[in-house]
């Protein structure tokens, strides 16, 4: 199995159970939901895919890109 690789938009290595800050406004597909700038993120769970880590925002389970994050 290959080794996955997960940064952030500084090129930070992330582990599961990291804290992340958003970095920019994102907008919840699917909802009026948005997520603001500066936005502090416990405990990520990574995935499969290297761009992508799962975690929870106001009790809503939310699948965000790693180049909107910044290592805490």
């Amino acid at each position: 199995m290959d080794e996955l690789n997960v940064v952030d938009s500084n090129g930070t290595t992330l582990v599961d159970g990291d804290a992340v800050l958003v970095i920019k406004d994102l907008k919840v597909k699917g909802s009026s939901m948005v997520i603001k700038r500066g936005t502090l993120v416990k405990k990520i769970r990574l995935t499969e895919n290297e761009e992508e880590v799962d975690c929870k925002i106001e009790g809503s389970s939310i699948v965000l890109k790693t180049c909107f994050l910044k290592k805490k």
